[in-house]
């Protein structure tokens, strides 16, 4: 029976010995192996109810069999859905029973019977360490399996976007949208059945997930398959890789370590980063330490991949590249829709065979958010440059609006982050008596240097108009982070969003 994305991704490795997992102990498993893992899966998936169409959701440390757990409900037609592992039970809860999940996979350490209870689902286990009952179920099951019939249109995975900005939706993502970006991405950046990918991403991300692993699949390239991101880890690592996929962290953290050589390097061919925005000072000092030159990319939940800077070509620091074959990126008023001019700021749409079918049971969000003619409405801010290239400025729920004036936080940041001193920044909007919204600066400093705000104050003076400069600057150790590496607002807006409170400053 034909799979759409089973077939390409997993089926055609079918008795297939090389190796597609080494582990960090040095272990390997080949392709056929863990094949043959993923349809003991499928079948106890089956024992235990669970039909084409139907939800398993899976909050599982990342492992060899969280993989294979994915590749048995892509072969059973049943639509994965992976959670972060640092979600509480609460959001846990939420997301089970908003997806209808009948069977909830979960580590052992996380306290999630009463989650399955409430929802009645059939709660599993599935540890880091390939134990748990999930596992013991699969010892004596078939390693063969009957893959059921799946066309480029039906869904493969859910994926929650995030609940900063209210309740959280579930992206609903086609077999094709999976399997176009896959095939993009092995052109673009040039993979081949002789790379070896670095892979400390967490798998429960569609970058980690869906970027990494379903391009390395398509390849039939081999990952070193580490548990998460560990400087010593990676740094022992890369020598025996070719490419590496990464967020912001990752490279500051190699940038910390002197053990970053251009010999240590030396075999890679491709550094890509994701997730969060790029510091251009990252870009220069990795650049400086290893002769590479970071490829940095923008996508989301959505849509996976977007844009691209290129593999042959000018990878320029602070943008994000340009449009991905097959893949339309426009700028637009986000009052009117109007397809804004080259230069102009405003939120960015595209449209192209990875862009998701809508939001489960969200219809009224899903007409807001995609369009009629194909784009979808991303929420972030951005510029097109004369040359092509793609800028993200920021995102439309952090636009501030003060005194009738709109200022774009990552115009402010930029200024901020080229001050000497800083090595990063945050701008927020804060409510204000006089103006509705004041902006906050909040800074993190070089080497824990001391930061002379009143010499900053001046600077911006002479760099930003008045209505743009932070009325008041912050220091703090580090900015908050979720786990792929973007800056958590949401939490500076709870801690800093009483400043201008009482107050006509």
């Amino acid at each position: 029976m034909s799979n759409f994305l089973f077939d390409r991704l997993f089926g055609c490795h079918e008795g297939e010995t090389k190796t597609f997992l080494i582990f960090a102990d040095g272990s390997q498993q080949s392709y056929d192996s863990f094949l043959r893992q993923a349809a003991r899966f499928a079948n106890v998936i089956g024992k235990l109810g669970l039909v084409v169409g139907e939800r398993l959701a899976a909050q599982i440390e990342k492992s060899a069999e969280g993989l294979a757990l994915y590749a048995a409900c892509i072969q059973s037609g049943v639509i994965f859905l992976p959670l972060n592992t640092a979600y509480t039970p609460a959001e846990v809860s939420y997301f089970v029973g908003d997806s209808g999940a009948k069977l909830l996979i979960a580590d052992q350490n996380f306290d999630l019977g009463d989650v399955a209870s409430e929802h009645g689902a059939v709660l599993e286990r599935l540890n880091g360490d390939g134990s748990g009952t999930f596992c013991d179920l699969a010892k004596n099951a078939s390693d063969q399996f009957e893959t059921v019939e799946r066309g480029r249109d039906d869904l493969a995975a859910f994926l929650y976007t995030s609940g900063t900005t209210g309740r959280s939706k579930g992206a609903m993502l086609t077999h094709n949208n999976l399997l176009s970006n896959a095939e993009t991405l092995l052109g673009e950046w040039r993979f081949s059945g002789e790379d070896v990918l670095l892979h400390a991403l967490p798998i429960f991300h569609t970058h980690g997930l869906f970027v990494a692993t379903n391009t390395i699949l398509l390849a039939k390239a081999t990952m070193i398959f580490l548990p998460k991101f560990s400087t010593d880890m990676v740094i022992e690592a890369l020598p025996k890789a070719s490419t590496m996929m990464g967020v912001p962290t990752f490279y500051t953290r190699l940038l910390d370590d002197p053990r970053l050589t251009p010999e240590l390097t030396r075999h890679m061919r491709l550094f890509t980063s994701g997730s969060a925005p790029l510091l251009a000072e990252t870009h220069v000092q990795f650049e400086r330490r290893t002769g590479h030159r970071i490829l940095e990319r923008y996508g989301m939940t959505e849509t996976n991949m977007n844009t691209s800077n290129p593999y042959d070509g000018k990878r320029r620091a602070g943008t994000v590249g340009k449009p991905l074959p097959g893949i339309d990126v426009k700028i637009t008023n986000p009052d009117t829709g109007e397809t804004l001019a080259d230069g102009n700021i405003g939120q960015i749409e595209v449209r192209g065979p990875n862009v998701f079918k809508g939001y489960w049971k969200m219809p009224e969000k899903t007409r807001e958010e995609l369009r009629d003619n194909g784009f979808f409405i991303t929420g972030d801010l951005g510029q097109i440059d004369e040359l092509g290239y793609l800028q993200i400025v920021g995102r439309n729920k952090d636009l501030i609006i003060s005194g009738g004036y709109n200022i774009y936080p990552k115009e402010v940041e930029l200024v901020l982050d080229d001050l000497p001193g800083v090595l990063e920044s945050a701008v927020i909007g804060a409510p204000h008596s006089d103006f509705g919204e004041s902006v906050i600066g909040i800074l993190v400093a070089e080497d824990n240097k001391s930061l002379d705000l009143n010499s900053i104050e001046e600077l911006l003076s002479q760099s930003l108009a008045r209505f743009k400069q932070p009325r008041k600057l912050f220091v703090i150790d580090s900015l908050p982070r979720n786990t792929m590496g973007k800056v958590q607002k949401n939490i500076l807006r709870d801690e800093f969003g009483s400043t201008f409170q009482d107050s006509a400053e």
